[in-house]
Parts: C-alpha cells; sequence; structure tokens
C-alpha cells in the first residue's frame, strides 16, 4: 500500500539577514506531489508532528550547516504538549536543539491558549526557539503574540503597504527581544520598504526560489541611504548574527579540518559542549595553518581539536554593537578577525558576529547621525526627535513635548549681526544639551527653534531642564535676551502620532510668546486649558 510520505517532497527557502545580506536559516517546506496533505496536517496534529520530523530529517541529509526553519501549526503544539519526536530526530541528525527554530504557524482559531503556552514553554526548554509564523495575514491575536514572546515574528510581505503596521510591530519585537522578518518578499521595491519600516530578516522569491538543494548563494539588493534610526546606545548584535559551525568539543582536529575545507564560506568553528556552551574557538586561518606546516596532520589529525582552539570571546543575545567592539578591544591582536560567539540566556551558542559587520554598521549609522545634525549647534534635527516620539506612543508610553525659542531674535541679528546671532544659538543648544537627563532628547529645528522630547513621569526633570535656561542671565552685546517655552503634554492615547502632538502644542506657542520676558506656558493634548508658570500672568488660562 502507498505511503503519505511517498508523494513528498521538501524545499529549502533561505531566511536572509537583511542587515549582514547573508543567509541566517533555511526553512524547510512540505511541497506534496499529489493529495493536499497540509490540509490533512491541520486537521491531524500527529501527521503534522510526522510532517516536522520528516522535514527535519530531509534536511539532516542534504548535510547543511545552517540553522533550520520547521513549520507546525498552532493547533498541533496545543493538541500534543511538545514534540518529544522532533527533538529525537534533531539528536539523531547530530544537530543542537537550538539550532532549530519551530514556526509556529496558523491557524489560532479554538486553539486554547494555556495549552499552546505551556506546550511552547516545554519545546523552549528542549532548546528549540519559536517563531510566529503568518502574522498579518493569519488570526493571532495580539494578547496571545505578546504572550508567546517568539524570537522571531514573520510577517506578510501585504503589510509592506501599511509601513505604520510593521513599523510598530518591530517595537513590539523590541519590547521582548525578538527579530522581525517579512515574508514572501518579491521586488526590490518590497525589499527596501521592509528595511526602512525596521525588517531586520526577510525571505521570499526576490533572494531565492524554494528549491531541493539548500541555495548557496541568495541576491540581496544594496542597502539604500535612508535606514531606520539607530538607538543612542547602538545597533543590537542580534541583527548582525550569523549561523556559527558547531561541533562538540570532543571533535578531532581531522573532523574541523574536513568542516572548514568543505565549507569555504565558514570562517571559524565553535567548539560546544553538551549543553551548547563554547568552550573553544577555532579560527580558520591559524587552525589550518598549523594543519598544514610540517607534520601538522600527523601531529594533530586524532586528535581533540580542542588543542588548536583559543577561549572563546562571548556576548550576550541582547548586548549591542558596541559591546561586542569592547570585547574585541580587551583581546590580542592576533585575534581581531575572530568571531565573536553569541549566546542566550543559558549561555547556548546560537550564532557569531563578524567585526567587520559591526564596523560597517556602525560606520553607516555615524554618517547617517552625521548627516542629520544641525551644522550650528551639532544637535539632531527634529526628525529624530519626533521619530522617537512615535515609538514611544507605539509602545504605549506618555511623553512631554516642548518648544523653546529666542525672543525677538530677529532683531538680535540685525543689531549685533549674524556672528552674535549664531553665537548665542549654540550657547542655548549647549545649555540644552547640557541639562537633558535621562531619556530626555534635544533636537535643534533650525534659526532659534529647538524641539525638547520628556518622559511624562518626568516632570522633575523637565523643571531642571527649563528653569535652567530660563534662568540664564542671557544676553548679546550688553542687551538682555529672554526665552521662551511651550510644552504640552501628551498622556497614553492622547494623540495618534508627532503631528498631532505638535498641532497642540502650537496655540501654546503663541500664548508663550505673547507674554513679556522669560515665559513657560504648559498645556494637555486635547485640553483647551492651559498654565502659565513662568513670566507676567502666572496661573490658569483657557482658549487661544
Amino acid at each position: 500500500m502507498p505511503s503519505w510520505t511517498d508523494s513528498l517532497r521538501f524545499a529549502f527557502q533561505p531566511v536572509v539577514n537583511l542587515v549582514t545580506g547573508g543567509v541566517a536559516a533555511l526553512e524547510i517546506l512540505t511541497r506534496p506531489e499529489a493529495g493536499d496533505v497540509l490540509a490533512e496536517a491541520r486537521r491531524d496534529p500527529e501527521l503534522d508532528g510526522r510532517l516536522a520530523v520528516s522535514a527535519l530529517r530531509t534536511a539532516a541529509r542534504k548535510e547543511t550547516l545552517l540553522p533550520l526553519h520547521v513549520n507546525v501549526f498552532a493547533g498541533t503544539l496545543a493538541d500534543l504538549g511538545g514534540l518529544g519526536t522532533l527533538h529525537d530526530a534533531v539528536r539523531e541528525a547530530g544537530r543542537l536543539p537550538w539550532e532549530v527554530t519551530i514556526d509556529i504557524g496558523p491557524p489560532y482559531t479554538h486553539v486554547p491558549s494555556r495549552a499552546l503556552l505551556e506546550a511552547v514553554a516545554s519545546v523552549r526548554e528542549q532548546g528549540f526557539r519559536i517563531s510566529a509564523d503568518g502574522i498579518g495575514d493569519g488570526d493571532v491575536p495580539l494578547r496571545v503574540l505578546a504572550d508567546l514572546a517568539p524570537d522571531l515574528v514573520k510577517l506578510d510581505a501585504s503589510l509592506l503597504a501599511r509601513p505604520a503596521a510593521v513599523r510598530a510591530m518591530r517595537t513590539l519585537c523590541d519590547g521582548f527581544g525578538a527579530l522581525l522578518a517579512v515574508e514572501g518578499v518579491e521586488t526590490e521595491t518590497q525589499c527596501a520598504a521592509a528595511r526602512e519600516a525596521g525588517a531586520q530578516w526577510a525571505q521570499g522569491a526576490l533572494f531565492a526560489p524554494p528549491a531541493r538543494r539548500p541555495a548557496a548563494d541568495v541576491y540581496v539588493p544594496p542597502r539604500s541611504p535612508a535606514v531606520v534610526p539607530v538607538p543612542r546606545s547602538g545597533p543590537p548584535v542580534r541583527e548582525f548574527v550569523r549561523p556559527a559551525a558547531l561541533l562538540p568539543v570532543t571533535a578531532s582536529a581531522g573532523r574541523v579540518r574536513a568542516l572548514l575545507t568543505g565549507s569555504p564560506g565558514v570562517s571559524g568553528v565553535v567548539l560546544v559542549d553538551r549543553a551548547g556552551v563554547p568552550v573553544r574557538s577555532v579560527h580558520r586561518s591559524r587552525f589550518l595553518l598549523s594543519m598544514s606546516g610540517r607534520y601538522g596532520h600527523a601531529l594533530y589529525a586524532d586528535r581533540p581539536a580542542v588543542r588548536l582552539g583559543d577561549p572563546p570571546r562571548t556576548v550576550g543575545i541582547d548586548a549591542t554593537a558596541w559591546e561586542v567592539l569592547d570585547v574585541v578591544a580587551v583581546g590580542g591582536r592576533d585575534r581581531t578577525s575572530d568571531d565573536v560567539a553569541v549566546v542566550d540566556a543559558a549561555g547556548r551558542c546560537v550564532g557569531v558576529v563578524h567585526l567587520a559587520d559591526l564596523v560597517r554598521a556602525l560606520a553607516e549609522s555615524r554618517v547617517e547621525e552625521a548627516a542629520g545634525l544641525n551644522p550650528l549647534t551639532r544637535l539632531p534635527g527634529s526628525d529624530a526627535v519626533t521619530a522617537e516620539a512615535d515609538r514611544w506612543l507605539a509602545q504605549g508610553r506618555g511623553f512631554a513635548l516642548s518648544w523653546v525659542d529666542v525672543d525677538g531674535f530677529k532683531q538680535i541679528n540685525d543689531t549685533a549681526g549674524f556672528a552674535a546671532g549664531d553665537e548665542l544659538i549654540r550657547a542655548v543648544g549647549r545649555a540644552l544639551q547640557g541639562r537633558a537627563a535621562g531619556t530626555a532628547r534635544v533636537g535643534h529645528i533650525g534659526g532659534d527653534d529647538f524641539v525638547v522630547l520628556t518622559e511624562a513621569g518626568a516632570g522633575a526633570e523637565l523643571e531642571t531642564l527649563v528653569g535652567g535656561v530660563l534662568d540664564v542671565p542671557w544676553a548679546v552685546g550688553g542687551r538682555a535676551v529672554t526665552l521662551s517655552v511651550a510644552t504640552v503634554l501628551c498622556g497614553t492615547g492622547s494623540v495618534r502620532d508627532h503631528r498631532e502632538a505638535a498641532a497642540c502644542l502650537a496655540p501654546l506657542k503663541r500664548v508663550a510668546k505673547e507674554l513679556d520676558g522669560a515665559s513657560w506656558v504648559v498645556g494637555y493634548a486635547g485640553a483647551r486649558e492651559y498654565e502659565v508658570r513662568r513670566g507676567v500672568g502666572v496661573g490658569v488660562g483657557r482658549g487661544w
């Protein structure tokens, strides 16, 4: 009797890292030649589990070193309470569970959330990584997605037409430490849109179509100058993780040599213990040089490779690029080209980062940052500050947006000269930046206008900042100068984006400018009342 496996084939599609341009993993896709085994698997958890095992075993026969993504329906996990057979198959194939990501796909309708979350906790404990698949074109409740806290979220490419939704999902992913991928990318325009919206990974026909053999090369369009703003602490290292070549610490030098000579693109091997914790790092060039020297093969081939390895340099998955550079800096100069192993919370190696990737990204971020700075004050423009405000809104955080300007600035330029005016603007910029504490951001819109972003609950910080610039005895050419400040407090849900916040701030600016002397006016988004905290007529006002 024919078996259901007789007409079943599998294809491999690369998952591409948009930051490094390399292949991050291979997704194994079921391709039945007859019938609809996937529809049957959706109804039959046991069949779906067997499909996952068959996919893994097929990949093992291809002898690929890349991490693997195996598809499983959400209902399968909830019904089976885990995937013990898949764990056994991974071990039999000589792979490690944390090299395998389980892509949990819809439908989620009628799937018991508690059973699903317990099953996910079980497979995580085994070492598997979790991806939430089909987001944006499926039925995944947002609450369940947050509870899953996946390592990777895969969005449908149709959402690229709604970049605000993609950016919001990137913010959510940042909140629980996940990467964001876009599936079904077919054009360079879609790829550019994915990058601009903040996606770090992608897959689709543009890079490489599904194929019976794992793709060795993929096409990745070059990055455009316009990229997502880089956090002030540096880009997160998880964006630069490349697959690691892992071998057990007991591996012989001959086995390491066979892996390196058979895989020209592998820059080194990480030797790990049974728990997946890095024990030694084998650098490709130094290792092969030792093996190719006189008597090298005879001396080392059958002996443990750890003798030719170095202590591994490791960083946590939540580290930043700057922290990786700190790790590289404390090592010897002869190891500057070594890979740095990236480990998860359990200390298991989940990949490596190349120094060249980090240096290139940091250089690009510095160029982009410099291009956005005001040439007079070297402060960021309003775009950087308002983008931060939108990120806070997406995270459900309120904020205070303040506008600061110099009273009668045109007259100052006309009487004292533009050089004196420029020096005043630089001094005000230094004063604002010097008093900005915590998460406060200061931007220079242009001319004599500045913008300040502070958290809604940081009232004391805002008081200190505003008082610090209003109480300064500013003067140009012997003439006293005053400043005006207007602040709009935007609580959670009071505005949709920075544009609405700016619209609420505009009438407060007019009120502040109409007051004599140094002034500060504070109002709430959506309310017509305001408070005059500095200036003539201190108290509460109404209307504009």
